[in-house]
């Protein structure tokens, strides 16, 4: 009931900042505390913790019909400051920590992102203006940017992805770019019109039958919100002997456990990912779930 209450402040705020048409001071956003989640799941285990007064995170590993989970509960004093994105370099991927480390030294936990798009899924958008390489081998979507920095801006495109402001991570669901300009973000995610799972307790996935790659089983990562300060990242690493699950069924684990604002799938697959460092030894950062697809961006937490 609590959580439920959270929930419902924050969006009752959200919806106040909106109407008055004015985008709040980080400095008089809410800060919610760190959540307790009561996960209750044979054979749950805590593999490591990380503490500090602007960043605090746990991660939890237990296994789900055959498959190994790794969650980790995130909380984060100031989401429009400590969450990050960083890219890689053209034609290559982001699959080494010491590449992350190098482009943002302060980087705490970090998971795969908008991944890169293959050459068979999705087609180019007949709007698209730019030649074929561009579109395959920099980040999907309409509307890029990194830092502040609009990299890609599609007209007539429509916007489905993440957005960081102070107010924290946003969903978007084939939003036109100006709206979301409108909100000052310093980064964006864009994923596949599909990827949105929940929201407010709603079910957003394609009716069963209609998309096939939501129902079949494949490693995942998955991004939830809880509210401004608390996010959720389920990781299902890849391996020959690990199943996968299904969307669907990811969907209802979400369901019976937590209460979010939204759920939303990172585009897994072979470029699921979990990075983080050690708070015994902040010298190095730990690739815990390695990927074997190239990563195009990834979404960071710093201090």
């Amino acid at each position: 009931m609590l959580r439920r209450w959270f929930c419902l402040l924050t969006a009752l705020l959200l919806f106040l900042s909106c109407a008055l048409g004015e985008e709040t001071p980080a400095e008089e956003l809410p800060v919610y505390p760190p959540m307790e989640y009561d996960l209750d799941i044979p054979g749950k285990r805590v593999y490591d913790t990380y503490v500090s007064d602007t960043l605090r995170f746990t991660i939890e590993t237990f296994h789900m019909e055959g498959n190994k989970c790794v969650l980790t509960e995130v909380w984060v004093q100031d989401p429009g400051r400590q969450i990050r994105k960083v890219n890689a370099d053209w034609g290559k991927d982001l699959a080494n920590p010491k590449d992350l480390a190098r482009k943002l030294p302060e980087a705490v936990l970090a998971t795969n992102a908008s991944g890169y798009v293959t050459r068979t899924y999705p087609d180019i958008p007949a709007s698209y203006p730019g030649k074929p390489a561009d579109y395959y081998f920099t980040t999907l979507g309409s509307l890029v940017i990194t830092d502040g920095e609009i990299l890609r801006e599609l007209d007539g495109v429509p916007f489905y992805g993440l957005a960081l402001t102070g107010e924290g991570i946003s969903m978007y669901r084939g939003a036109d770019n100006a709206d979301v300009l409108a909100a000052s973000p310093s980064q964006t995610w864009a994923f596949f019109e599909s990827c949105a799972m929940q929201e407010n307790g709603a079910d957003l996935l394609p009716e069963e039958g209609t998309w096939p790659m939501a129902k079949e089983k494949h490693a995942r990562t998955l991004l939830a919100r809880v509210n401004r300060n608390n996010y959720l990242l389920l990781h299902l690493p890849y391996g020959p002997a690990l199943r996968g699950m299904s969307l669907y069924r990811l969907n209802q684990f979400f369901s019976e456990h937590f209460e979010t604002e939204w759920v939303y799938n990172l585009d897994g697959g072979y470029s699921t990912s979990l990075v983080y460092r050690q708070q015994k030894k902040k010298s190095a950062l730990f690739l815990l779930v390695p990927n074997v697809q190239k990563i195009a961006d990834l979404l960071c937490f710093t201090e």
